[in-house]
């Protein structure tokens, strides 16, 4: 027994007449699996974004929005100390605005 014939055992042997049957028999397949995809593609539109904006334009957040976009205009200006960055009012104002949008956000998705 030749090595040859020891991994042609494992391995069947292929000839390209074969490979052009094999394709033209595999393209409707892959065609139909194509569109299947583009129908599952579709998804609903996120309405956490507007949820999270009216959210941060109510009562509740609107304190800490206002003191982040103080914070901002005043960085953008070059009027605060150097190296100051808005983080801080950033982090307060997201947590005011996620507290407010969770509750609504899961009461919508049930």
């Amino acid at each position: 027994m030749s090595i040859t014939d020891f991994f042609s055992s494992f391995f069947p042997t292929v000839h390209a007449e074969e490979e052009k049957a094999a394709e033209e028999a595999e393209a409707p397949q892959a065609e139909a699996k194509e569109e299947a995809a583009e129908e599952e593609e579709e998804e609903p539109e996120d309405i956490h974004p507007a949820i999270r904006d009216e959210c941060r334009e109510s009562s509740k957040c609107k304190e800490s929005a206002k003191h982040f976009s103080h914070c901002t205009s005043k960085v953008e200006a070059g009027e605060g100390f150097k190296g100051e960055d808005c983080v801080e009012e950033l982090f307060h104002m997201m947590h005011c605005v996620d507290g407010c949008a969770a509750p609504k956000l899961f009461a919508k998705l049930k």
